[in-house]
C-alpha cells in the first residue's frame, strides 16, 4: 500500500492476496463502530471466489500507512442486468467506512475514478458514510430491523407480540420439530435445498451453492447454519453471520410446509437463543422492501423498522434494472415462479451471480 502525505489520504486499490493488507483491513473493520460483515475481507474474497465478480477494495491511507477509511467494491457483471461497482456485492450494507467526512469524500472520488477507468460504470453504495456532493441519495425503498437479544428464552418469548407469540408457541409445542446447528456438508446441502425452494417460490434465481460454501469457509466460526427439521426432513434453514456482538440471519427460508408448521418462527426464536450462548447482544434481521409482506412479518415478530439510505452515481445518470418493483423485473419474477425446481436450480445460479 502507498501512503499519503500529511493529512491528505492516498486512495489505494488493495491486494487481497497480501496477508499484511488483509490483516490491516480486518483490524480496521473490527475497530470501527460502523463495520459490518460485508466490510470484511472474508466477504470480499468469498464473493469473488464463488461468483467471479472481482473484489476491488479501496482504502484511504494516511501517515505511516495507517488506514483511515475503506470502500469494499465488487465489479458486478451481467448480460441481463448490466455492470456496476457495488459496495458490497451481494450485501445489504457495506458502504463507505471512514474516520471522518473528508476521508469519506476522498474514497467517493476514488470510486468515481475507478468507475471511469473500468468503462464508465455506475456505482452503488449500500449504507455507510455520506459520499458527498454529486451522488443520488436513495431512500424510502428499504428498511432495516434490529433489536437487543433478551436475557433468556422466556424473556425472548415475551418480547414477541401476543398474536405472533401464539403462533410461536404452537411450534414450540410440536415435538416433531427439532433444531440442528452446524457447518458440515449435510448442513450446507439441506440449507441449499430449503433456500433454493424458498427463493424459487418468491420468483428469484438462487445463488450458486458454492457461494454459501465460500462464506462458511472464509468466515470460519463467525458463520453457521441452523436447520429446523420435521423428523429428519429440513423444513426451514438459515445461514447466519456473527460480527461485533451481532447475529445476522442472512440467507434463510422455508419450504411450502413452513407456514403450516410455523417453523420459520421457531427458527428465528431458536437462533436468538443460540446467538445468546455465543455472546451476541443484538439481532440484526436485515433489510426488507418498504410495504412488503416480509417487512410486516418482521414487525409482527417485535422488530421496529429503521430507514436505510443508499447512494448511487454514474457519468450519465443511468442505473442497473435490479429493482423488483419495476414492471420489467416483475415479469421476470412471474416467469421464474412457474419453473420446475430442478430447472430453476440449474440456470438460476448463472443468472443470480450477476445480480450482486
Amino acid at each position: 500500500m502507498t501512503a499519503g502525505n500529511g493529512s491528505v489520504p492516498s486512495i489505494t486499490l488493495l491486494d487481497l492476496r497480501d496477508p499484511v493488507q488483509v490483516a490491516a483491513v480486518d483490524a480496521y473493520v473490527a475497530a470501527h463502530g460502523e463495520g459490518t460483515p460485508f466490510h470484511r475481507t472474508a466477504w470480499l474474497t468469498a464473493i469473488e471466489e464463488a461468483t467471479g465478480n472481482r473484489a476491488l477494495p479501496l482504502a484511504a491511507v494516511g501517515h505511516a500507512g495507517r488506514i483511515l477509511g475503506l470502500l469494499p467494491l465488487h465489479h458486478i457483471r451481467s448480460t441481463l442486468f448490466g455492470q456496476a461497482l457495488v459496495s458490497s456485492g451481494f450485501a445489504v450494507a457495506g458502504g463507505i467506512l471512514a474516520d471522518d467526512e473528508s476521508v469519506a469524500a476522498a474514497l467517493a472520488r476514488g470510486a468515481q475514478g475507478l468507475a471511469r477507468e473500468r468503462g464508465n460504470l455506475s456505482l452503488e453504495l449500500r449504507g455507510g458514510a455520506e459520499p458527498g456532493e454529486g451522488w443520488d441519495r436513495r431512500e424510502g425503498q428499504h428498511i432495516g430491523f434490529m433489536r437487543r437479544i433478551a436475557s433468556d428464552d422466556e424473556a425472548e418469548l415475551l418480547a414477541v407480540p401476543r398474536k405472533h407469540r401464539a403462533e410461536l408457541r404452537k411450534a414450540l409445542a410440536n415435538s416433531d420439530l427439532t433444531i440442528d446447528i452446524g457447518r458440515d456438508p449435510r448442513h450446507l446441502r439441506d440449507h441449499y435445498h430449503v433456500y433454493a425452494t424458498s427463493v424459487r417460490n418468491l420468483g428469484t434465481p438462487v445463488f450458486p451453492a458454492k457461494l454459501f460454501r465460500a462464506v462458511l469457509d472464509r468466515f470460519g466460526d463467525d458463520a453457521d447454519i441452523l436447520i429446523v427439521r420435521e423428523g429428519g426432513r429440513p423444513v426451514s434453514a438459515v445461514l447466519s453471520l456473527y460480527h461485533d456482538g451481532r447475529v445476522m440471519p442472512y440467507w434463510g427460508g422455508g419450504i411450502g410446509d413452513a407456514r403450516r408448521l410455523r417453523s420459520n418462527e421457531l427458527m428465528y426464536y431458536r437462533l436468538m437463543g443460540h446467538a445468546r450462548t455465543r455472546g451476541m447482544t443484538l439481532f440484526d434481521f436485515g433489510r426488507s422492501k418498504v410495504g412488503s409482506g416480509q417487512a410486516a412479518w418482521k414487525k409482527s415478530f417485535g422488530f421496529d423498522p429503521h430507514p436505510l439510505v443508499y447512494h448511487g452515481w454514474s457519468v450519465d445518470g443511468a442505473r442497473r434494472d435490479v429493482d423488483p418493483n419495476s414492471a420489467k423485473y416483475q415479469c421476470r419474477i412471474d416467469y421464474w415462479k412457474k419453473l420446475p425446481l430442478p430447472v430453476a436450480n440449474l440456470i438460476g445460479p448463472l443468472i443470480a451471480r450477476g445480480l450482486g
